[in-house]
């Protein structure tokens, strides 16, 4: 039985039904919308469709809601795309013009506020690089380091810089409504800086008589990375981001901060899912490369319980085959787990719960017992999640009265609900 959960992104080539029940039956533990794209009424109908595939295959998934967050971006063109060349000054503005090679707007009013000479700001998810030379109060003043060519409406990413941008947008408070709406089991907030982020959409669900959905902090930029300890402790769980995180700061302190941040989130008892690019080739070719069977594994082998697909199945030619993928490499890599060293690293954790303190003999009890399973009653989840924690062998069943607990289990390794 395989332990890690996968993590599937609805999207265009996935959205029917038939797609949809092949994608459960294959593996797809939880469905993820990405609210960066598409309206109400396309991601309505696929969480009606997600719900259909659930009744008709007997499944039982979670959906998640991934907002599109406080971003930065490029305007409109006069034509797109064009070419930016290394060397030449590129102007930056807040104010709203139809941009060409010489001048382009942003939508973040308050940047020339926030970046100063010399600092580095990358277009188009880092493929262009720039240095500010000069800061006016609408204008930002660059220099084309690496050149290239850029479309209408790219990212801004500005490494290294505290950016004042709000914690959550109007667009997001939307999404989430309609995402309460639609009785959604997890929001996964993109570009989360600081704790407070989390509590503004805490107080959200609250107000909203939702606080059974919950938050998954994305860390993607530098800022999350230097709070991670305060953003954990008000977060149901955390995503390793890897895309706009790679951006933010250099790729080679990517695998650091990804370790780092699994290690937390076990030693917590909260879920962690790692992704972006796990099997980037299988969105034109049907087999992984080995770099990236061999990420996928070490993701586990490092304490993930997710792995996450995002083009491979929203867009990619082979969305079944990316699933099962992932599910032979997690099935293989999970036979060479050290469960007895892994307990033993783990019982070291404080013990913060009477609940955490019976959890942990029940999985020390389990290895000693060779126990073909562990079945655990629980009202919130909380008892499977600190029993999976402690990452027996034997698989972990959660009872539960509360179908949303139920759903939620589909994030949590090891357990089956």
């Amino acid at each position: 039985m395989r332990k890690t959960k996968i993590v599937c992104t609805i999207g265009p080539v996935s959205e029917s039904l038939p797609m949809l029940k092949k994608l459960m039956e294959t593996g797809m533990n939880v469905a993820r919308l990405n609210f960066s794209h598409g309206d109400f009424d396309e991601h309505g109908n696929r969480i009606h469709t997600l719900r259909q595939a659930m009744q008709e295959t007997g499944k039982t998934i979670a959906i998640l809601l991934d907002t599109k967050g406080p971003e930065i971006r490029t305007g409109e063109l006069k034509e797109s795309p064009i070419e930016l060349e290394q060397g030449k000054t590129l102007i930056l503005t807040t104010e709203i013009i139809a941009g060409d090679a010489n001048k382009i707007s942003i939508t973040y009013k308050d940047l020339p506020k926030d970046v100063h000479v010399g600092s580095t700001i990358l277009l188009d998810d880092g493929l262009i690089g720039l240095t500010v030379e000069d800061v006016t109060d609408t204008d930002i003043i660059c220099k084309i380091v690496n050149g290239g060519t850029i479309k209408s409406r790219r990212g801004v990413n500005v490494p290294g810089v505290s950016i004042s941008l709000p914690g959550i947008t109007d667009k997001d408070k939307q999404d989430i409504l309609f995402g309460i709406e639609q009785d959604v089991d997890f929001i996964a907030a993109s570009f989360v800086r600081k704790a407070s982020d989390v509590m503004e959409i805490r107080e959200l669900l609250e107000q909203n008589n939702a606080s059974h959905i919950q938050i998954i902090s994305k860390i993607e930029n530098q800022e999350g990375v230097d709070n991670l300890d305060s953003i954990l402790e008000v977060s149901d769980g955390l995503m390793v981001a890897r895309g706009d995180l790679g951006v933010e700061i250099p790729a080679e302190e990517v695998p650091l901060v990804q370790k780092r941040m699994i290690k937390k989130c076990n030693l917590a008892g909260k879920p962690i899912i790692t992704a972006t690019q796990m099997l980037d080739s299988m969105q034109r070719n049907p087999r992984p490369t080995r770099a990236e069977a061999s990420d996928v594994a070490n993701a586990i082998f490092d304490g993930t319980d997710a792995i996450m697909l995002s083009g491979e199945t929203a867009a990619g030619k082979y969305p079944v085959e990316s699933v099962e993928t992932m599910v032979k490499i997690a099935v293989r890599a999970e036979s060479a787990l050290e469960h007895n060293e892994i307990f033993l690293w783990q019982s070291h954790s404080q013990q913060t719960s009477v609940t955490e303190a019976i959890s942990q003999s029940v999985a020390n009890s389990a290895i000693d017992l060779n126990a073909k399973a562990i079945v655990t009653p629980t009202e919130s989840g909380y008892t499977a999640r600190m029993v999976s924690k402690y990452r027996p062998k034997a698989p972990i069943i959660a009872v539960t009265p509360h179908e949303h607990v139920m759903r939620r289990m589909s994030l949590i390794w090891g357990v089956t609900s």
